[in-house]
């Protein structure tokens, strides 16, 4: 079974490589969001009290019912009578499943989209793009700290859209990955600290604290040793790492963010938030390249410093891992 698993997380991590993400109609975590979108209404409530434990039924509620499907799903595969059969169907389900948590290529296309606006001095449409992928206000954000802000997605989705769900399916197999997804799905739309949100989201906010401390941490590290295969400045990558990474208002996206500044010899800003990093020359196309190619490498590099040793280790101690 052990094998099975190293397959799925091989053949996951290569399929978004080569192919990205497929459309939103065909996506669970677009199908989960519209879950999570229509459920919204249902629990807002003038009462504060109400909206944190409405906040708190959809975190579990949802995660429970997409938990239990995989669940379900494993146990009717797993009675396939042909063992062999069984195991083929399981490994393909696998990779599918696990890939749809994995977004290197959607963040490549997202941050290209910026990029490409900028090139055509189209900065309108730029911030457009870019305001697909953070939470900031990105209408009067000017060319350096659009690129700023790409950069910063980058570092931060190498954590939420693939070494996260890695990490979880790790010790949890598919479910770990899905339910980390759908906590992270739920903190990017609903988790603002603002007079909407606030109440319904907070719950959901602090659970993904608490899932990406050691993901973002452990990431980080993992993008300072992509930064010495690359060939970027791997010790600058990692001092600012350690200096700025509690710079940010989140207690974990400030590592990843810091480790990629420090990599690629820049400075990224929030303006009135957090600066990040040294430098300050302009950022270019160069550094977005960079950003990517420094995404990927640590993508793989965690499943083969962490998530297939791991997965071995525990296989080894008795701990059933399983697709």
């Amino acid at each position: 079974m052990i094998l099975e698993s190293i397959l799925v997380v091989t053949f996951a991590l290569i399929l978004d490589l080569i192919v990205g993400d497929p459309k939103n109609k065909f996506h669970p975590t677009s199908w989960i969001g519209t879950l999570i979108a229509k459920i919204v209404p249902i629990i807002k409530n003038k009462s504060p009290n109400v909206e944190k434990i409405g906040g708190i039924i959809l975190v579990v509620s949802v995660t429970a019912f997409v938990a239990t499907i995989l669940v379900f799903l494993n146990i009717e595969i797993n009675n396939i009578p042909i063992e062999f059969v069984a195991s083929i169907i399981s490994v393909v389900v696998g990779v599918i499943l696990l890939k749809t948590t994995i977004a290197i290529r959607g963040m490549e296309k997202h941050a290209m989209a910026v990029m490409l606006s900028i090139e055509k001095n189209d900065l309108e449409a730029a911030r457009t793009n870019l305001s697909m992928i953070v939470k900031r206000n990105t209408k009067d954000l000017d060319k350096n700290h659009l690129l700023s802000g790409t950069l910063e997605s980058i570092s931060e989705n190498t954590v939420d859209g693939v070494t996260g769900p890695l990490f979880y399916f790790t010790f949890f197999g598919i479910p770990g990955a899905f339910i980390y997804r759908i906590v992270n799905t739920i903190d990017s739309m609903i988790g603002y600290k603002t007079s909407i949100f606030r109440n319904i989201g907070w719950f959901g906010a602090n659970c993904d604290n608490v899932l990406n401390y050691l993901p973002a941490r452990i990431t980080s590290f993992v993008m300072v040793i992509g930064a010495m295969i690359l060939g970027n400045d791997w010790k600058k990558s990692y001092q600012i790492m350690k200096r700025d990474g509690k710079n940010t208002e989140s207690p974990n996206a400030g590592y990843p963010m810091a480790a990629l500044a420090g990599a690629l010899g820049a400075r990224f800003e929030k303006i009135d938030h957090y600066c990040i990093g040294e430098g300050n020359q302009d950022l270019t196309k160069s550094h977005l390249y960079s950003a990517i190619a420094l995404m990927k490498v640590t993508s793989i590099l965690f499943c083969v410093i962490f998530t297939i040793p791991v997965m071995i280790i525990l296989s080894y101690l008795g701990w059933w891992i399983h697709a």
